[in-house]
Formats: structure tokens, sequence, C-alpha cells
């Protein structure tokens, strides 16, 4: 495993802090991450998103969807057993969870659906008008011409 100093980066930059905090999330990834419960990440349009999350065996009141600190965070926990049961083979796992997944800037969660032991979070990438590309008009010499003449009869 490689090792990498992003104190320069620190030191020449200004309002990166969440990109080298992601660069460190994603180099520390070889560290054991959990795999449970699997999930899928699709992009279902230009600027949409799902996340879809198997939770077999999760009831909707037993599942959280939480969005905290620039991250989306799915938890579950099952509800204790009222009745004694004798399992054969238990094959189904209800463990408590928790699953984080960082959210890039101006990305909303659009809404939480639980159907079929899936999870499904829809989210929407909303850039604000001042941040998306825009056109300048570039000005020509009979542009300037018409501006010289207006405030000099004006």
């Amino acid at each position: 495993m490689r090792n990498f100093d992003f104190s320069p980066l620190y030191r020449a930059t200004v309002g990166f802090d969440r990109i080298a905090d992601l660069m460190d999330r994603a180099l520390a990834a070889d560290v054991a991450q959990p795999t449970y419960p699997p999930y899928n990440i699709e992009k279902t349009a230009e600027n949409a998103y799902r996340i879809s999350v198997a939770v077999a065996g999760f009831g909707s009141d037993e599942l959280a969807v939480e969005l905290r600190e620039g991250a989306l965070i799915v938890t579950g926990k099952k509800a204790e057993e009222t009745e004694a049961r004798t399992y054969l083979h238990r094959g189904i796992a209800t463990r408590a969870f928790e699953r984080r997944f960082a959210l890039a800037d101006h990305v909303r969660v659009a809404g939480a659906t639980h159907a079929d032991g899936m999870l499904h979070v829809d989210l929407v990438r909303e850039v604000p008008e001042a941040l998306k590309p825009r056109r300048i008009e570039i000005a020509g010499p009979s542009t300037l011409e018409a501006k010289a003449v207006e405030t000099v009869e004006g």
C-alpha cells in the first residue's frame, strides 16, 4: 500500500478540503470494507442516480435513510423477535448495518422507496444557475461604434 502526503495540497489551495478528504477515503479503501448489505449504484439519467441496497428481511420501519455532512447514510436495525423460532438453516442475514455513500456537491436525495427486499434511494444533481456554463457575447467593431455613437448623442 502506498502512502501519499497531501500537505502541499492543503498549503496551496483554499476550499478543496472535501476533495482531499475523498482522496484520503479512496486510498483507505484498501482496508477491509464491509460487504453487507450488497448494493448497486446506477446512473438513471444525465443528472440522476439510484442507489439500490438489498435489505431482505427488513421492514420499512426498520430502515433509515439520512443525509449528514455530505454523506448519505443508510442504516438498518432488525426489531427483536417476539416469538422463539427454531431454525434448521438461517441464511438470511438480519444483522444491523450502516452504509455510507459520499455525495458530490449539489446532489440531493429525491426520494426513497422500499419494495421486494430492495431499498432504492434516488438522487438528483442540481447545479445552480450561477455555476452552469454560460456563453459570453463577444463585442465586435460594429458593436463598439454603436455604443460610442449612443454616448456621444446621449
